[in-house]
């Protein structure tokens, strides 16, 4: 077993800590998310998470907050700024984050490194340490920004999520080969707050393994990009609770023109079943989806403890 797959079977005994979290709002007008890559995807999942409790909420790349604030929200130093970034010390977020406080938000900050320059910058913080051994591909600390995320939000997130997401990665891992054998074209697809889990497996999967990835919202899938479904294609639908059918009938429709479908609670051509609430689906998946990366690096024989073009923490000059 490898460094980087070891760091994903080996990451639930470090969600137990950021179990025991209890929620602290910030009331503003709105909650604004802040991330860079890894961490932009965890902020678009939290953002939705957080209007389905009724808390208004945006995600925002770390550079566009810095840079443009009015161009997201006209009253941006209103906001409440949560910034998340495992190593701490991402440049544009550090920025952001700096420039916000200036102008008077509030700021909380989720990160995996207590003594950072976000940690030192911020009204507010939630911490939790990550695995030793996780090198530049975030795996186990993507996981538990999410996890720290949803319990902020006030979610019920009973110890038996671990398990869950354990079973999940196990079940799931058995049907990645045949889902990548042949396949040079990778879709992920989700609605909702599974659409910013779906950003980050697809993520994964082009950092590791150099696969063109695209992600898209599954009802948007018909709007152009199925054009390009064939014999190459590998598809990975997070399926939402509340679309059953109509889901179900695109995945049919991407078999039908050569796609080979791997199913998170829904069809596909292999299945496999989420039993957790609705909101706590895409933590769930997330280690299988990190999984996947790994597998298809392993059949490309790739080392993804040292991916090509990428560093542990993006210092812009």
């Amino acid at each position: 077993m490898g460094v980087t797959e070891q760091t994903i079977f080996e990451q639930f005994s470090y969600w137990k800590g950021a179990l025991k979290r209890m929620a602290a709002p910030h009331e503003a007008d709105l909650t604004v998310y802040l991330g860079c890559g890894t961490s932009y995807n965890i902020a678009l999942s939290l953002a939705a998470l957080s209007n389905e409790v009724g808390r208004s909420a945006i995600a925002v790349p770390g550079g566009e907050w810095l840079n443009r604030p009015q161009a997201h929200w006209p009253h941006w130093h209103k906001a409440h700024v949560i910034a998340l970034s495992r190593s701490g010390e991402t440049s544009e977020t550090i920025a952001a984050v700096k420039a916000s406080r200036l102008a008077g938000a509030f700021v909380t900050a989720i990160t995996t490194e207590p003594d950072s320059s976000i940690s030192r910058n911020c009204d507010r913080l939630l911490v939790a340490a990550t695995h030793p051994l996780e090198g530049i591909v975030m795996t186990a600390s993507a996981s538990l920004m999410l996890l720290l995320g949803i319990v902020d939000l006030g979610y019920d997130v009973p110890e038996s999520v671990i398990e869950e997401a354990r079973r999940i990665l196990t079940e799931a891992d058995a049907g990645m080969a045949p889902l990548l054998s042949g396949r040079s074209h990778v879709v992920y697809l989700g609605a909702g707050h599974l659409y910013g889990v779906a950003l980050e497996g697809a993520l994964k999967l082009m950092e590791m393994s150099q696969v063109l990835t695209q992600t898209f919202h599954p009802l948007e899938y018909r709007h152009g990009p199925i054009s390009l479904v064939d014999k190459r294609t590998a598809v990975v639908m997070l399926h939402s609770r509340g679309e059953p059918a109509v889901e179900a009938g695109l995945v049919g429709e991407m078999q039908e023109k050569g796609a080979r479908v791997l199913g998170f609670a829904g069809a596909g051509d292999e299945s496999v079943t989420v039993d957790c609430a609705p909101a706590l689906a895409g933590l769930c998946v997330l280690p299988a989806l990190q999984l996947l990366g790994e597998r298809s690096a392993q059949a490309h024989n790739l080392d993804t403890t040292t991916p090509r073009h990428l560093t542990k923490v993006v210092v812009l000059q």
